[in-house]
């Protein structure tokens, strides 16, 4: 979605604007904040990399 702002546009007329396009947004229903986090690794992460890297040699 496209919002053309004029520098003549109002404060009032620019909020709104704002919240249309918060209405109009579609979520996919997924809440992915949940994943968010660190991970506690026992290695060292560039020796994982290597490690996952020769599996193919």
């Amino acid at each position: 979605m496209t919002i053309i702002i004029n520098k003549n546009t109002t404060k009032k007329e620019f909020v709104k604007l704002l919240a249309s396009m918060e209405k109009s947004k579609k979520s996919n229903g997924v809440d992915l904040s949940k994943h968010c986090g660190v991970l506690k690794l026992k290695k060292d992460a560039l020796q994982i990399q290597k490690e996952m890297r020769n599996e193919w040699e």
